[in-house]
């Protein structure tokens, strides 16, 4: 499998603020005012209600969303200050992982998974990989920390939705990044395939030294797999603890008037885990 370039990635946010170009500038912004940083191959969770940002910070971390206002630097480098090509090969060092991953229905799983590879690769090994997969021990590999080594050469229509999102968790592991960034990445997954994710995302990440921030809606997961929380309210950080400090009365005020959310099919089918100590991703 592939291994990362030069290790975990540094994220800086300073006073950042983000809005979607679809939104009106009567309406409030996404981010607002966000400070935060993540050291190189750190592990860091971010939890809150629907709509708090959680998906516009990840994307303004992968130079998706160009903030409105203040500063994200990654390796020390601003890329909205950077010429187009210094900023095409930024974005080779991250993979972002999407809650719906954009997987093409007639295309095999394991081309599915090694499009995690394509950043690194030229154009003409590119259109090769498409015909005649280049790394097939690598996808199986990835498939099979997900339990899904015997979908390698199914067709991606064939898979349920919980699959098809753990094909697209998959292709993290076989990226060649320095900084993951997983969108809820448990939204279709039952537990035991939850648990068995979050723990191949981190265990993977933390041996690499990849750096991974991810969004989780499962509150418990959070504080189980992730030594950092950090909780989102209306675009505003909260809380930015360790997990073994992160309270169930700032889960309450976090999750004012959604509490529904706090506790998810997940919790409600076991115990909320114990936090413990750091275990881990890579992204596009």
């Amino acid at each position: 499998m592939l291994e990362p370039e030069g290790g975990g990635m540094q994220v800086s946010l300073e006073s950042c603020s983000a809005r979607h170009a679809t939104s009106g500038v009567h309406l409030r912004s996404a981010l607002n005012g966000i400070t935060l940083q993540v050291a190189p191959g750190e592990q860091v969770a971010v939890i809150g209600p629907s709509g708090a940002g959680k998906t516009s910070l990840l994307q303004v971390m992968a130079c998706a969303m160009r903030p409105s206002a203040g500063v994200v630097r990654l390796a020390s480098c601003d890329p909205w200050a950077v010429s187009p090509r210094e900023l095409q090969a930024l974005r080779r060092s991250l993979f972002l992982a999407p809650q719906v991953p954009p997987l093409p229905p007639r295309q095999r799983v394991v081309t599915a998974v090694l499009a995690g590879q394509l950043p690194h690769m030229g154009l003409w090994r590119s259109l090769r990989n498409l015909f005649y997969p280049l790394d097939i021990p690598a996808a199986d590999t990835a498939l099979e920390a997900f339990g899904l080594s015997d979908k390698l050469f199914e067709r991606v229509d064939r898979l349920s939705g919980g699959e098809r999102q753990r094909v697209g968790l998959a292709r993290a592991l076989v990226a060649r990044a320095s900084l993951c960034l997983v969108d809820e990445p448990l939204s279709a997954l039952d537990p035991t395939h939850a648990e068995q994710a979050m723990r191949s995302l981190t265990q993977t990440a933390q041996a690499r030294g990849v750096t991974l921030v991810a969004s989780l809606h499962h509150v418990e997961m959070a504080l189980a797999h992730f030594p950092r929380v950090v909780g989102l309210r209306q675009g505003e950080v909260v809380f930015d603890l360790p997990a073994s400090q992160v309270s169930s009365e700032l889960l309450n005020a976090l999750y004012a008037q959604h509490l529904d959310e706090l506790h998810g099919p997940i919790s409600e089918s076991r115990p909320a885990p114990k936090a413990s100590a750091p275990v881990v991703v890579q992204c596009r």
